[in-house]
């Protein structure tokens, strides 16, 4: 389902310093733009009681993650809390595994053809290449030539609406959005009007 919400729309919102009492206003203007994945890293205010509440709140065909996840108890206590997808900075095979084993979708970061080629062996969904800022798009075009066909690579880290024609052109599927989407004390508003210029780019380019 992960890979189907992506070629849908290949955007990931990542809500760093969402606080849970906009959660439910936030993804329901990101829904409404076309965003169905979003992510809410660990290290923001109550994260697990604004997973909860996206969940509840949004439709099904959007898949609810947690990012910055660090240990395999965060793991266990994401899908508590209703998520499905665990996003990782890093590559630490005993999250990888946890996260498989509860049954949820996983996107670990990578920053070398050695880490992708080891998270895809233990089961990753999605590579997170973090941060893109340090990886050109002929980088990209380079490892999709050895990686196995059909391997989603996702940057994350400095996208915009200008940036993505370059990365796409290079065979990635879909971004990870941050401070250029959301930022801790916007309005649903401000995030509606980068949420619709980041789906329009998108859909654009493709």
């Amino acid at each position: 389902m992960l890979k189907q919400a992506l070629a849908q729309n290949g955007l990931i919102a990542i809500l760093r310093g969402l606080q849970p009492q906009d959660a439910a206003a936030v993804g329901d203007v990101l829904y409404a733009a076309g965003f169905r994945v979003i992510e809410v890293p660990l290290n923001s205010p109550s994260p697990y009681e604004s997973i909860a509440t996206l969940r509840k709140t949004l439709p099904a065909d959007c898949l609810i993650g947690a990012g910055t996840v660090l240990t395999a108890q965060q793991v266990q206590q994401v899908k508590d809390a209703g998520g499905q997808v665990i996003v990782m900075p890093h590559s630490d095979a005993k999250v990888l595994r946890a996260a498989k084993a509860a049954g949820l979708y996983l996107s670990p970061g990578v920053a070398t053809p050695t880490e992708a080629f080891a998270a895809l062996e233990e089961g990753a969904d999605i590579l997170k290449l973090f941060p893109a800022e340090q990886m050109s798009p002929a980088v990209v075009k380079a490892w999709l030539a050895v990686l196995p066909a059909g391997t989603v690579l996702a940057p994350v880290g400095g996208i915009t609406p200008d940036n993505m024609q370059a990365f796409l052109d290079a065979g990635v599927k879909g971004f990870g959005l941050g401070s250029g989407l959301f930022k801790p004390g916007m309005t649903p508003e401000q995030v509606a009007v980068n949420a619709k210029a980041y789906v329009a780019a998108w859909k654009a380019l493709r």
